[in-house]
């Protein structure tokens, strides 16, 4: 499989020092990350070892509305990159990391003038949960393709493992927590067992194989499109 992006040094301005009027939509690889119960404390596992330069994440929590908020501002403090809670139809941008509302589901939608935005749905739960993480990964399959890399982390049920399944078919790089550091092994065994994984990894290794997969030697500032 061949990488979508590739980071490379050069004297480039970032997303965060162009006016937001310059940056236009980010269109390169994008990652989704899916997780559950142990989930809080594995995302900000991955978080926490990715550099400010990374394309963009959306990431699917089981976590009440009333503390969506406060998660999202938790793992801002504690990583490199921006993270926040998604808003529905905001455009997505390099070094940002996008966290459903415990109230909707979040899908990514290609835009019409190019690039990518959020998408937030109140529909029926879907495997009993809103957000669903299969609902995140169906549209990562979707809209994105093979420039997307779905991660699943440790979660109860099987939330997660069709999508990412479909994300798989679609030609996007698949990871999934391994048994012995999950809190519970539900979501990554039903991705197994449906054979939707390229890989199986320990939670400290996750940021690490997401990067490999990302091309190599990540440096300070990537390349960004731009005006």
């Amino acid at each position: 499989m061949s990488r979508p992006f590739q980071a490379r040094q050069d004297s480039s301005p970032t997303a965060s020092t162009l006016p937001r009027t310059q940056i236009v939509p980010y269109s390169g690889a994008i990652i989704f990350i899916g997780a559950s119960t142990g989930g809080t404390e594995a995302i900000r596992e991955v978080l926490a070892r990715l550099p400010a330069d990374i394309p963009p994440i959306l990431m699917t929590q089981h976590m009440p509305e009333m503390f969506t908020g406060s998660f999202a501002r938790r793992l801002d403090m504690l990583s490199k990159i921006s993270v926040k809670e998604a808003v529905h139809g905001e455009i997505i941008e390099p070094g940002v990391a996008y966290l459903a509302p415990g109230h909707s589901h979040l899908q990514i939608k290609k835009r019409p003038t190019g690039g990518y935005q959020c998408e937030l749905s109140r529909s029926v739960p879907v495997n009993h949960h809103r957000p669903s993480v299969d609902v995140l990964f169906h549209s990562a399959a979707e809209q994105v393709g093979r420039s997307a890399i779905g991660v699943i982390l440790t979660g109860m049920g099987k939330d997660g493992a069709a999508g990412l399944l479909h994300m798989m078919q679609e030609g996007a790089w698949t990871i999934g927590q391994d048994q012995a550091t999950c809190v519970v092994y539900g979501m990554p065994r039903e991705a197994a067992l449906l054979g939707a994984l390229k890989e199986v990894v320990p939670i400290t290794e996750v940021a690490a194989r997401v990067l490999h997969r990302l091309g190599g030697g990540f440096h300070t500032h990537a390349e960004y499109p731009r005006v």
